[in-house]
């Protein structure tokens, strides 16, 4: 681990600063060779799928098709180092939860399925065979299959989230929370009715012809790096970079190409945003509609602003939109996004002079209480000049695993349509159930009301990705049984319900060999491209079993077994060759046609995205402009008026340049300048002298919300940093406990992550550290 210290970074992204941070990986994972070598096949059309984002691949044309995170997700698979029963042996459950999420990854893959013994406190191997019988049996005895809750991770193969969902629903029950849930659930909640899809409109293709590019709440250098080369390739062709952010990120402001011969022999680096507005934490819609209040009155102007033809061929609600945004007031809109009005028109003249423009977005808009109503000012954006359906333009969610969004294709939802419900009875022969299941908070709240006994995970770190971790420790605890499908071993397996287990699966890197011979997975990634993945590595261990084979064990013993409900599904046979898997995704879906021919041509297939094409599967048959107030109720807001004469910050939670999700591959944020800690807040050296403390101080963060409970985190080191004032910013999962199970997004259910108010105090022990 390497010395703790803050020393700011002034370099670019990417560079011999990523090089040295993919040696690093390799090297701390006991896997230089090994994993040099199965680089060489991440993202490739003969190799797998990085484990690690869900950004497109470009064209294969390089050897080199990985990014510095995707190449430490990569060496955390390939690890040499192996957490077996040996390690189980050596602690007991209680030692395990005293060390950090870090410590627990670096343990390395598990081997071994293992089972939770009270009576010694510790996992101990089980046969996978036993495992099944158990599962089976606690669900087989519950009287309500909707007293049972079945997880996802975004990682999931869409032939594995096929299975998944399928024996889950001839089980009983829609009770699908997924990661979904708590990133990108408000995307598709705003722009399903407005413009009749939940996915992106764009493909990489379009990043090579817009005019502008538009950045919303997102990092690409540290969640999305490959995104970086198209953002550096639109840079050298003139187009405009526009990013909103409260924090100046390096990744969008300088990016040097590790693959560029000139610029890594010159130390040169391209720059990436040609604008660069800090607004305040949750001011994005004031933004936005700052913006297209500017486009208005430039119509109003000069005319030929607008997209008339196409607002009137394929709109409605224009009018609605163009009286709310005339009746806004400047003042209003500075005061809300921290902009000035010359920031916001400036911004909008851009959007007016590109021909075409990308508007993208990641959690920093979803993660709010009103992230469905600025999404759809995001859209609203585009409709204003047509920017949807067209080459160089349309709206680009960024999503984070690289396969939630094809976990959700494939019917991973706890709010399921009728339509694939109706397919469902009538390839299988079934009757699927019809009522809601529950989402991520709403599972947590069952289990705490003792109505959610079982919980399934397949794949993930529920207990760290989660909000509100006391509550949601607490409720996992109050479960009869608790199962993890998993890879390495994580902060959900020592918080567990009376009974555990936890169950060792292929990773990505990895070959899946079959009766069939050796298979390959499908995903899909956030421009709806579908492609195939197949691994390259011998298993870590002999014992583990790939996912779609654990769900296809699990439905047989299940379905199959004393009190099961029985099933007509071959199991066992499906998984003998993922093609047969494949066959029956393509009865179920339409888009899937022909799916097993096209998903074996290099590179895979797109999906049919209606948007792309100006066909509008909404309720008016058209898209929709959706206007919406600035919001004056926001947690600060609120907060100030219950805090009287304390300062009240508003929080939101990042993740470090050595962290992907909840996976901590080590202690460094090398372009915030943070070495060797986590627990650190970011805040404005001004908000630091008026609270009369120094750069470096220890505090504790602490909140209070509508619920009346108090929520706290405790000793946390201040870092200088450029933030807007009365924003501050820090690692999750260390501040999740922040954030009540109340707190979520409206029409949405995420946690409300990006906004959270807080009370920054003098920690209690201060002094015994030496602040």
């Amino acid at each position: 681990m390497s010395e703790q210290k803050i020393a700011f970074y002034t370099g670019p992204a990417g560079g011999w600063g990523a090089l040295r941070g993919v040696a690093n990986a390799l090297l701390k994972q006991d896997a230089a060779v090994k994993g040099a070598k199965t680089l060489l096949s991440a993202n490739q059309p003969d190799g797998f799928d990085c484990p690690g984002c869900a950004w497109p691949d470009r064209n294969h044309h390089s050897t080199f098709e990985f990014c510095e995170n995707g190449a430490k997700a990569v060496a955390a698979e390939a690890t040499a180092r192996r957490a077996g029963p040996a390690l189980f042996a050596r602690h007991t459950v209680r030692e395990l939860a005293r060390q950090s999420d870090f410590w627990l990854e670096d343990q390395g893959r598990l081997t071994h399925p293992m089972a939770y013994d009270a009576a010694s406190d510790r996992y101990a191997p089980i046969a996978w065979d036993a495992a099944f019988a158990l599962i089976a049996r606690h669900l087989n005895a519950l009287p309500d299959p909707d007293e049972a809750i079945f997880y996802t991770s975004g990682r999931t193969s869409n032939e594995a989230a096929f299975l998944y969902q399928l024996f889950v629903r001839e089980y009983g029950t829609n009770n699908f929370p997924d990661c979904s849930n708590m990133c990108h659930e408000p995307s598709g909640a705003a722009m399903k009715p407005q413009i009749g899809v939940g996915k992106g409109t764009v493909t990489l293709d379009d990043f090579t012809r817009a005019d502008a590019i538009f950045i919303f709440g997102q990092n690409p250098g540290t969640n999305h790096p490959r995104m970086l080369g198209e953002l550096r390739a639109a840079h050298q062709r003139g187009a405009r970079i526009v990013s909103f952010n409260p924090l100046r990120e390096r990744g969008l402001q300088r990016f040097q190409d590790p693959q560029s011969k000139l610029e890594m022999a010159t130390l040169g680096a391209t720059p990436i945003s040609t604008h660069y507005f800090q607004l305040r934490v949750g001011g994005d819609l004031a933004a936005v509609k700052g913006m297209m209040k500017h486009v208005l009155e430039q119509e109003a102007a000069r005319g030929g602003v607008l997209d008339r033809a196409f607002i009137a061929e394929h709109t409605t609600g224009f009018e609605a939109l163009a009286a709310d945004l005339r009746a806004e007031p400047w003042a209003v809109l500075e005061a809300e996004s921290g902009l000035t009005e010359q920031q916001m028109r400036g911004a909008g003249e851009v959007y007016i002079g590109a021909g075409s423009a990308i508007v993208c977005w990641g959690m920093g808009i979803t993660q709010h209480p009103h992230s469905v109503a600025t999404i759809q000012m995001l859209v609203n954006l585009l409709l204003l000049r047509g920017n949807l359906g067209r080459p160089g333009a349309g709206a680009c969610p960024v999503r984070g695993h690289s396969n939630v969004q094809g976990d959700r294709t494939m019917g991973i939802w706890e709010k399921p349509p009728a339509a694939l419900l109706d397919r469902l009875r009538q390839v299988f022969g079934f009757e699927p159930p019809r009522a809601p299941g529950v989402d991520t908070v709403e599972a947590i709240r069952l289990m705490l009301a003792g109505r959610g006994r079982v919980f399934f995970a397949l794949g993930g770190n529920f207990a760290a990705a989660t909000p509100d971790t006391h509550e949601t420790w607490k409720a996992l605890r109050q479960c009869d049984l608790t199962v993890h499908v998993a890879t390495k071993l994580n902060r959900s397996h020592v918080v567990h319900g009376r009974a555990a287990l936890i169950l060792p699966c292929l990773g990505r890197t990895e070959i899946d060999l079959q009766a069939g011979g050796a298979q390959g997975v499908t995903v899909e990634d956030s421009m709806s491209m579908v492609h195939l993945s197949a691994g390259i590595n011998p298993p870590a261990s002999g014992h583990l079993l790939s996912e779609p084979a654990i769900v296809a064990r699990l439905a047989a013993a299940t379905l199959g077994g004393p009190g099961g409900r029985g099933s007509k599904t071959p199991w066992p046979w499906l998984v003998e060759d993922y093609g047969r898997i494949r066959d029956l995704i393509e009865r179920v879906f339409d888009d899937f046609e022909d799916f097993n021919a096209r998903v074996a041509v290099p590179g895979g297939f797109r999906l049919r995205n209606t948007a792309s094409e100006r066909v509008w599967a909404t309720a008016s048959g058209k898209a929709g402009f959706v206007p919406h107030a600035v919001p004056r109720d926001t947690p600060s807001h609120r907060a100030r008026q219950r805090v009287r004469g304390t300062v009240v910050f508003t929080l939101l939670t990042t993740r470090s340049h050595d962290q992907y999700n909840t996976t901590i591959y080590g202690m460094d944020d090398r372009y915030r300048g943070v070495f060797g800690q986590r627990r650190v807040v970011f805040i404005h050296p001004g908000d630091i002298r008026a609270l009369g403390l120094r750069d470096g101080a220890w505090v504790d963060l602490v909140t209070v919300w509508d619920d009346g409970q108090e929520r706290r985190a405790d000793r946390f080191r201040l870092v200088a940093y450029d933030i807007p004032r009365g924003n501050l910013a820090a690692y999750y999962p260390e501040t999740n406990p922040l954030v009540p199970l109340s707190a979520t997004a409206l029409g949405a259910g995420t946690p409300t992550s990006k906004s959270i108010p807080v009370v920054v105090l003098p920690h209690q022990g201060a002094a015994a550290d030496g602040a």
